[in-house]
């Protein structure tokens, strides 16, 4: 059984390596993502394992088909990138790393709240020019602030979990409640009553129809005014234009993105020789408070070895008839 592992970045080959050293699958690494022009190099392949900056749409996975590849393995949770119904007509199984270190994007999204209240982005700078004045780095308590979790998951209750440490007020909704949030003393509210409430924001839910843009216009209305909101869950639970209207009239006083809807053409590449002509992300990049990072908040070494041992065992798996963390629709 031979693997093509698409989008396949310099810092990740060492951990498949790691994880395959015993089971010795035939392995082969390409930088360029999976799409519709990119899939004849799965041509003699059975398995193609891909990451969220590959194309997986229907005429992707119909070509799949044609070159006999039995099995998509994402080195990633989300599969908001496949088109399932495609694949389950084609016959091709979808498999994923359903979790691999909540931890490391529970912890960053602590990081990019702290980041944006107390200015550190901006202080660094100063600070790096030999200026050592504290004009515009003013920044609040986090202790006693009301935040609200959207999405209560695993990475949603472990980010409870830490803001409580915090000394936060926690608001959450989430269609089914977490036991672990409610011992925590998190109160489950509706989406309104969690927006005109909350004084930061951090979305934690999975891109689903009913979730994409859940942040939009009317959504930002209901808002206070010089909300923090946190982003690192998927790009699209955003109305990005919307967020631009929201700072620009300071109803959203911070944001923080680790994600971004139409990242799959800017992130996990350089491009700082390059002209970027997505002109909605270049007016992001023009606000003094909005930080922006390219989708690592997922990025540990913890995070990286389960990832890959998980993608290996799933390959493994099917390679004998069993089909593990399989995504079913």
């Amino acid at each position: 059984m031979k693997i093509l592992v698409f989008s396949s970045q310099s810092y990740e080959k060492p951990y498949i390596e790691k994880a395959n050293a015993d089971t010795k699958l035939d392995i082969d690494f390409i930088e360029a993502p999976l799409s519709k022009s990119t899939a004849i190099l799965a041509k003699g392949y059975s398995v193609v394992c891909c990451f969220c900056a590959d194309h997986l749409d229907k005429d992707t996975i119909i070509l799949l088909r044609e070159y006999n590849v039995k099995l998509i393995a994402l080195r990633m949770a989300g599969f908001n990138n496949v088109d399932m119904q495609t694949a389950q007509i084609c016959g091709i199984k979808v498999v994923r790393v359903p979790a691999y270190s909540p931890y490391s994007i529970a912890e960053f999204t602590l990081g990019l709240m702290l980041v944006l209240n107390r200015k550190i982005h901006r202080a660094y700078t100063h600070v790096r020019e030999q200026d050592f004045s504290l004009k515009g780095l003013m920044g609040f308590d986090l202790h006693g602030k009301t935040v609200g979790i959207i999405g209560t998951g695993t990475i949603g209750a472990i980010v409870a979990k830490i803001l409580n440490g915090f000394g936060c007020k926690l608001l959450a909704t989430d269609p089914i409640k977490n036991d672990s949030c409610v011992q925590l003393g998190v109160r489950y509210v509706s989406h309104e009553e969690l927006y005109r409430n909350a004084d930061i924001i951090t979305l934690h839910c999975p891109l689903l129809p009913a979730t994409q843009h859940l942040i939009n216009h009317d959504a930002i209305d209901m808002m206070q005014d010089g909300v923090m909101l946190i982003n690192t869950g998927r790009g699209a639970l955003i109305d990005t234009k919307a967020v631009i209207q929201g700072l620009k009239s300071k109803k959203i006083g911070y944001l923080g993105l680790d994600v971004y809807e139409e990242e799959e053409n800017l992130f996990f590449a350089n491009h700082s020789q390059d002209i970027i002509d997505d002109d909605v992300f270049s007016r992001l990049l023009t606000f003094p408070n909005v930080v922006i990072t390219g989708h690592q908040a997922f990025f540990t070494h913890e995070a990286m070895t389960n990832i890959a041992a998980t993608t290996i065992n799933n390959i493994v798996e099917f390679s004998q008839g069993n089909v593990v963390n399989e995504v079913i629709i």
